[in-house]
């Protein structure tokens, strides 16, 4: 038996799971630690914490499983996207990790577009400057950290240093290396116009590889530390939202998957690089080779469903609380909520945007503010579907779902219904981590293909289809989209 090896550096935690050549899941072992916010709008981590953190789950597993590390014929990575980890030419770092949710280069993304123009950047990269892209991070620490910025030779992401440490070379995905805003989307490469109007120096940046191809070996030093076997090839693998998009099988367009966790996430493969005009979308590279992806995201989803039950039902049960908002009708009797807690981002990239509820009469209980959370929540996801066909994706046959707030049968039907599509459930759970481990088992042969690999082991458990309520939401729904633009003068005030 041939085993697989996926391993997800993400903000909080590394994740490693051991799958056999069937796709089966042998074991997953985990290992916790925490980042820094040492400023307002700021958040850092130590590189060292991944490192460590791969060493005592990767032997833990070994440990659990008892599978000889040569059985193990390859691995791939995944993890946190955007992060910023500079390094000196010994390959030491130089400052902690500047990650993806740190909001502190509001003023070198405006120096971003003020340089390159914000249409020429969206048509080469797919994108518009954000905070949380890497090379404002580069630029903020060009101009507030100018002599550790001289010492600079290399910019790797933070699954990236992990393959350096594994490897001892300087390599990245192009779905990751898409999340940068230096990437050439069309292109699949770095784009050399974006470096240079930047003031980079493209020797500090890694070759870049498609998913499923071998980026190198595991060293001897890096053997002894793991246990794994020295040699072991270690794949592109992809971000983590392109990796949890293969572990759901979310590869071939008309197939689209929705997590909805603490935030939302509406995820499109495409067989063309696809831009929504104004930046509203994330257009990337997939981590399926030839392939790319568009990607809404929504800041509160299920998060806002908790933020309700924590301050207005505190100690209830999500499920009872949704099975008891079931008896309301479809509209909440003319009640609506914007989710809009921590901002925004899709469709609206607003940090000034805020939450409401709009409607209120004496009518409404809390099983009516119950379900306008749930449809809200809703809505504010179909205006990510709406942007995906917009930019010229033919159709939405499937949406597979993930994450804590699908658990609910009520919330499925409610999301159902609002988007007009059969959501499904799959067998798979483990996200980025089971799609990094998919890549590697391609890239080693074990399958031709990463859709021939989610056709053969990812099946269908579930699903829920659209039912009566969906004309009432495709009534409905125009007024929702109408309450952002009506509310936000209020917001920014």
């Amino acid at each position: 038996m041939s085993y697989f090896l996926g391993i997800d550096t993400s903000t909080t935690a590394t994740k490693t799971l051991l799958m056999d050549e069937d796709g089966q899941v042998v074991a997953v072992a985990s290992s916790a630690y925490e980042y820094e916010t040492p400023q307002p709008l700021w958040s850092e981590q130590s590189p060292e914490l991944w490192w460590m953190a791969t060493i005592q789950s990767v032997r833990k597993l070994l440990a659990e499983t008892r599978v000889p590390p040569a059985q193990i014929k390859a691995l791939g990575l995944t993890g946190q996207m955007h992060g910023m980890v500079a390094l000196d030419q010994d390959g030491k770092v130089l400052r902690k990790a500047i990650l993806w949710n740190d909001q502190r280069t509001d003023p070198q993304c405006d120096q971003i577009r003020q340089k390159i123009g914000k249409d020429r950047l969206l048509s080469i990269t797919g994108n518009d400057a954000l905070a949380g892209f890497t090379a404002p991070k580069i630029m903020w620490m060009k101009e507030h950290q100018p002599e550790l910025y001289r010492r600079v030779r290399q910019i790797l992401l933070p699954k990236d240093y992990l393959r350096y440490r594994l490897t001892a070379g300087y390599a990245t995905d192009k779905a990751g290396a898409a999340g940068t805003l230096l990437f050439d989307l069309k292109e699949r490469d770095w784009s050399l116009e974006v470096i240079d109007a930047l003031g980079i120096d493209p020797a500090w940046l890694p070759r870049s590889f498609e998913g499923t191809e071998v980026t190198g070996m595991i060293t001897h030093a890096a053997a002894e530390a793991t246990g794994l076997a020295a040699g072991t090839p270690v794949v592109g693998g992809g971000g983590d939202q392109a990796a949890g998009a293969v572990g759901m099988g979310a590869v071939a367009p008309g197939v689209v998957s929705l997590t909805l966790g603490t935030s939302g996430v509406v995820f499109a493969a495409t067989d063309v690089p696809l831009i929504e005009p104004e930046g509203r979308l994330h257009a990337f590279c997939h981590a399926v080779p030839g392939k790319w992806h568009l990607m809404g995201v929504m800041l509160s989803a299920a998060g806002s469903y908790r933020w309700f039950r924590d301050t207005l039902a505190p100690g209830e049960d999500f499920g009872q609380l949704a099975d008891r908002a079931a008896e309301i009708s479809a509209g909440s009797e003319g009640l609506y909520f914007l989710p809009y807690l921590t901002g925004e981002r899709t469709p609206h990239p607003d940090p000034l945007a805020k939450g409401a509820f709009v409607g209120l009469t004496v009518r409404h209980t809390r099983q009516h503010l119950t379900r306008a959370v749930l449809e809200g929540v809703a809505f504010g996801l179909r205006d990510s579907f709406e942007l995906i066909l917009a930019t010229g994706l033919d159709s939405i046959n499937q949406v597979r779902i993930s994450g804590g707030g699908t658990r609910s049968p009520v919330w499925r039907q409610i999301l159902a219904d609002v988007l007009g599509v059969e959501l499904v459930t799959v067998n798979t759970s483990e996200g980025a981590a089971y799609g990094a481990a998919l890549l590697a088992a391609t890239g080693a042969g074990c399958f031709l293909s990463v859709q021939q690999a989610c056709q053969q082991v990812i099946s269908i458990t579930g699903s829920t289809l659209p039912g009566q309520d969906q004309a009432t939401y495709q009534h409905i729904y125009p007024a929702y989209r109408q309450l952002y633009p009506a509310l936000k003068p209020i917001f920014h005030r």
